[in-house]
């Protein structure tokens, strides 16, 4: 008997011809089972293209992770053999906090070469398939080390034919319990308001012979669930736990845990935990009860689930609270978010934790009763309610009847516990689309889906300064690009960057293939066109074109006309109705260069070349008057001859990026991602997805798109990476700028480890390097100097506004409230400020 849970990520793995499609038709619905032949078809047209394994991969992960995040068991029919396939598999659990299982199919190597032979569309050798069998052998000891909950592995034909599949709810799955309930909150060692509350609630409360309360029942059936916090600071803890856990023996009662809880747990197991917070009061109080006792409580917390859903999904219970996407789920970030809820890292003027109000942004159907923050009054935010009313500091007790919605309440006895922070009632919920300065003042510290990040007060202030000055309206700001970082520096003489140092430090970071684009010399503009050019979901008008920093790009007619270039091209390629969508996010780059940085080159660029351009000749002129004299200066004519050539090829550098415009005439875009649309970021698409609907853009209007050249390349072949080195060499010495080098999974793509890669890493040409570091940095001791820079920080940098767009196309393609999207784009804008060498 094999035994899963209903919501599960179940990896199949075994050697080619061990029966895992069989096993798969035979024990799971067609819908349940992602197969990679299956996907190689759909994106190769032949299922057994190995070379279409990645591009595979990539849409199986994705389909795998829509099923998990509707709730759906996903079976992933593959060979699953190598450490790195089954970490994307683990990672896409995890992304969906889903257990992943991993079923082996071990059968006798001569079965599976026979079954092998038998099938037409396999063409390999027998060694190919001992190899495959030695890695599943290898495989048996790494499964749970690599993250797998739940390994089966089945040996030998009959042990497989004769499995049977058993589905197990997860603990916290009640839907079944309908009700009535009677939600109760925070209690924190009030029994005397607790057994008053229940005996208002009707329920009944049943005594041992010393008259101390041990269970309670309802005459109609009801049933006690408690949020938590049973104990500390209130007078009576073990009265409490004791009535709470003889209701939950008797059935009277279901219980999760709190955060006090949690840690006297850990103090009863002999941890080092500090007594504050009421630990201390609750400890003495547990001294004087029978060791038996304090057992049965350890024993009582260790056995309390996260929380519960009930009602059909109608109903969830947690200590402080649970957003949408955790409701039914079993993870570690699931059950801390239950215990402690979302902090912001900070502390207030009390030294409490700031906590960060997800109620607020909480958009689910299911009902979300909580306790843990106390409140003088419930409210209902966005469906979702706190029953803690402070009981233990002089407030109330309070429960809520479900499905009524009516709360029930005692007085305390009297104040139990001073509190730290005085009770106050909550401010009102605000409108969605309102900005609050508070959300972006001052040190922040912002989590979000792909990690953490602490904005200093000084780069929130000098982003405040841009974006209250400059930018675009905040309704349309939605995304802004990351910093992009160089490759690690070259060893090849001459060459400050080139392709093989950006290929070995993707190959470092576990990738295995690699897109090389074209790096356009011109101007990052970002473009949101909306399908209506009167209108949108984001406000009157029909789009925004706007730069890096979120300034309006050109600030005039123009950005108009541009728009309505996008929007007809959008739609002669057919892509709204394609990707079902109002509006397109498009990442681009505007060309020429001197379309948008024209005072630029005259001021930084132009100056130089023109000093260097008028004094050099002179020079050289006297230098070959003082030859023609005999004055030993053949040496200093020497350098300057070599100074005015390097002059000459800078002036030549940047004069390529300069052309004539007027309005639009002259300009055109290269759009090479398509980042979102309505409901959807499609940052999990790879970028042959993205560059293909560009390709399709640039069919639309020739004249006005520019299309964004490549090769793609497998890091693992020795050729590949030669003809793209070639081609580097050829589009560099024709005056372009170089290359984008990013992996070919996209934007979101992770590296086997689960840790977020570089979206790009840029490999510029020789001459463009002449216009950043200067008309003679080639010279050996400049190069040299140069060779020392160090990229630790603009990598890290760049990561960290990297995961601050993810979160952005997240938030924008959840519809998530105006605040809460302007908070991640605002982040990445006080990035910028931070002091790194800008010519890196």
């Amino acid at each position: 008997m094999i035994d899963i849970p209903e919501l599960a990520l179940v990896a199949l793995v075994g050697v080619s011809g061990s029966g895992k499609s069989t096993f798969a038709r035979r024990h799971f619905a067609p819908s349940q089972v992602l197969s990679s032949d299956a996907f190689r078809a759909l994106v190769a047209d032949d299922e057994n293209d190995q070379s279409a394994s990645t591009d595979a991969f990539n849409a199986l992960h994705h389909v795998a992770g829509l099923r998990l995040r509707r709730g759906r068991l996903t079976v992933v029919d593959a060979t699953n053999l190598q450490p790195h396939a089954r970490a994307g598999l683990v990672r896409v659990a995890r992304e969906h906090d889903v257990l992943p299982v991993a079923i082996a199919l071990d059968v006798p190597e001569a079965i599976a070469w026979e079954r092998t032979q038998a099938r037409a569309d396999r063409a390999f050798g027998r060694p190919v398939l001992s190899r495959m069998q030695r890695d599943l052998r290898r495989s048996y000891g790494l499964l749970a080390r690599e993250g797998f909950r739940r390994v089966h592995v089945l040996r030998g034909v009959e042990e497989i034919d004769a499995a049977e599949i058993r589905y197990e709810k997860l603990f916290n799955d009640r839907r079944e319990l309908t009700g009535p309930f009677d939600i109760v909150g925070d209690i924190h060692g009030c029994r005397e308001e607790l057994e008053a509350l229940l005996l208002r609630l009707d329920y009944g409360l049943r005594r041992d012979d010393a008259g101390r309360s041990v269970d309670a029942a309802h005459p109609a059936g009801r049933t006690a669930v408690f949020v938590g916090d049973l104990v500390d600071r209130g007078p009576d803890s073990p009265g409490v736990l004791r009535l709470v856990m003889g209701m939950v023996a008797a059935g009277h009662a279901i219980c999760v845990p709190g955060n006090h809880e949690q840690k006297l747990l850990r103090k009863l197991r002999g941890r080092d935990v500090r007594l504050t917070h009421g630990l201390a009061e609750t400890m003495a109080q547990l001294e004087a009860e029978p060791a038996e006792f304090v057992a049965e409580v350890a024993a009582f917390i260790d056995g309390l689930v996260s929380h519960f859903v009930f009602d059909g999904g109608r109903l969830v219970v947690a200590h402080a609270g649970l957003k949408e996407e955790y409701h039914g789920r079993a993870s570690g970030r699931v059950r801390s978010f239950a215990l402690y809820g979302e902090t912001t890292g900070e502390t207030d003027e009390y030294g409490l934790p700031v906590r960060y109000p997800w109620a607020r942004d909480y958009r689910g159907s299911a009902m979300v009763v909580y306790g843990h923050t106390p409140t003088p009054v419930p409210e209902w935010v966005n469906n979702t309610i706190c029953v803690d009313t402070g009981c233990v500091f002089g407030g109330k007790l309070t429960a809520l009847r479900y499905p009524e919605k009516e709360l029930v309440s005692v007085d305390a006895v009297r104040e139990w516990y001073a509190p730290a922070r005085p009770l106050v009632a909550p401010a009102p919920a605000r409108p969605d689309t309102v900005l609050d300065l508070r959300d972006v003042a001052g040190r922040r510290h912002i989590e979000h889906a792909y990690g953490t990040l602490t904005v200093p007060a000084e780069n929130a202030a000098a982003a405040l300064e841009v974006m209250s000055r400059f930018a675009v309206d905040p309704h349309w700001l939605t995304w802004l690009p990351p910093t992009m970082a160089p490759c690690s520096t070259s060893t090849v003489e001459g060459f400050l960057e080139h392709p093989a140092q950006a290929f070995a430090d993707f190959r470092s970071a576990g990738v295995d293939r690699v897109v090389c684009e074209e790096k356009h010399m011109g101007s990052r503009a970002v473009v949101l066109v909306c399908r209506d050019p009167d209108g949108g979901p984001f406000g009157p008008g029909g789009g925004v074109v706007h730069t890096r920093t979120g300034r309006p790009f050109f600030g005039h007619p123009s950005d108009g006309e541009l728009l309505d270039r996008v929007r007809a091209a959008v739609t002669a390629a057919e892509l709204w109705a394609e990707l079902d969508t109002d509006w397109l996010l498009l990442d681009c780059e505007l060309l020429p260069w001197s379309a948008k940085a024209d005072g630029l080159i005259r001021e930084q660029y132009a100056s130089v070349g023109a000093a260097g351009r008028a004094v050099l000749p002179a020079v050289l002129a006297t230098l070959d008057a003082a030859v023609g004299r005999g004055l030993p200066v053949d040496g200093l004519r020497e350098r300057m001859a070599a100074r005015r050539a390097e002059v000459e090829a800078y002036s030549a550098a940047y004069r390529a990026y300069v052309g004539p415009t007027d309005g639009l005439r002259g300009v055109t875009l290269a759009p090479f991602a398509v980042l979102a649309s309505a409901g959807a970021s499609h940052a999990d698409r790879d970028h042959g997805w993205h560059l293909d609907l560009a390709d399709r853009l640039c069919a639309a209007d020739p004249e006005f798109f520019t299309a964004t050249r490549r090769r793609v390349v497998d890091l693992a072949d020795v050729t590949a990476k030669t003809d793209a080195t070639d081609w580097w060499l050829a589009l560099t010495a024709d005056g372009g700028e170089g290359m984008v080098v990013k992996p070919y999974g996209g934007p979101a793509a992770r590296s086997p480890r689960g840790s977020l890669l570089q979206p790009g890493i840029k490999c510029r040409g020789r001459e463009y390097l002449r216009i950043i570091y200067g008309p003679g940095y080639t010279e050996s001791e400049q190069l040299a100097a140069l060779r020392r820079r160090s990229l630790g920080r603009k990598r890290g940098l760049a990561l960290r506004e990297h995961a601050l767009g993810l979160a952005a196309l997240d938030a924008l393609a959840a519809d998530a409230p105006l605040w809460r999207r302007h908070q991640l784009v605002f982040a990445i804008l006080a990035c910028e400020s931070e002091p790194v060498d800008p010519r890196l």
